[in-house]
């Protein structure tokens, strides 16, 4: 009898495959792919196996794009993106922020006085907190905000908001736990600068360290910031660096899917976070 013949790598792959029944293959390994894996998929693919790329995978069962696992070849050929270059769909949903961030300026008149004056007896200081943020193509605007930390909060430089945070005054506590100083910022979506739903608009300072340590970080500026967004429904608030790494998955998320639906969907999660309080800060 002869000896039993040795397959090679192709060959086992085909035999367990078969053995299995299997026709969709997950290619896990996302950089520093060897060639000959890279032959053996091909092959696999021409002998009928669907293939499908482990940050695809990741992306349909977490609902977030795995920034560490993409390069510069999966963002060109992923589908999605496609809403962001559309100028039509782009000018509807400027649209629609135009006429609803106007009318819920006009809704909310009666809490932003109540407010302006709780503020105004609370603590000494301006009613409004003006800072710089990086929006749409990285142009930096002023978002506005109701004041709901002490005026000298930052006397020592730009800080990330801390969990219990001393520099937040009795009434600014409340107004956070409602979302209540979010409602200045009405008044960025009426001018243009930001969307009612869009990834949070973060400050110059954060943003030259993040886009050093994170990759592709600077695709969140494809579009207009939003006062709520896929991240701010899904995940807590963030403080660090690996907060913002999390957050922009789910930024990607959004940018790469976006739709009106989906911009409804991230309206009614947020209704359900400001009832329950979740992620205030």
């Amino acid at each position: 009898m002869g000896s039993p013949k040795v397959l090679g790598p192709t060959e086992r792959f085909k035999e367990i495959a078969s053995k299995m029944r299997v026709n969709t293959a997950i290619l896990a390994i996302t950089h520093d792919r060897p060639s000959g894996l890279v032959r053996r998929v091909l092959e696999a693919r021409l002998n009928g196996m669907s293939i499908m790329e482990m940050p695809t995978v990741y992306e349909i069962l977490t609902k977030r794009v795995p920034v560490e696992h993409i390069c510069d070849h999966w963002l060109l050929f992923t589908d999605g993106f496609y809403l962001v270059s559309k100028e039509y769909m782009q000018k509807v949903k400027r649209l629609v922020d135009f006429v609803l961030s106007a009318l819920l300026l006009m809704g909310t008149l009666p809490i932003t006085v109540l407010s302006a004056l709780a503020i105004r007896f609370d603590s000494p200081g301006p009613l409004f907190f003006k800072q710089e943020r990086v929006g749409k193509n990285g142009l930096v605007f002023v978002l506005w905000k109701f004041r709901s930390m002490r005026q000298d909060a930052e006397q020592n430089g730009a800080v990330w908001a801390e969990e219990i945070d001393s520099r937040v005054t009795r009434v600014g506590k409340w107004i956070r736990l409602l979302r209540i100083d979010e409602i200045p910022q009405l008044y960025n979506v009426f001018r243009g600068e930001m969307s009612l739903i869009g990834p949070r608009p973060e400050r110059p300072e954060f943003i030259q360290e993040l886009e050093k340590q994170i990759p592709y970080y600077g695709i969140r500026h494809s579009v207009r910031p939003g006062i709520t967004g896929w991240a701010q429904v899904n995940y807590r608030y963030g403080a660090s660096v690996e907060d913002a790494l999390r957050k922009l998955e789910y930024d990607l998320y959004y940018i790469k899917n976006m739709s009106l639906l989906l911009d409804f969907k991230i309206i009614l999660k947020t209704i359900g976070v400001v009832l329950f309080g979740q992620g205030a800060r």
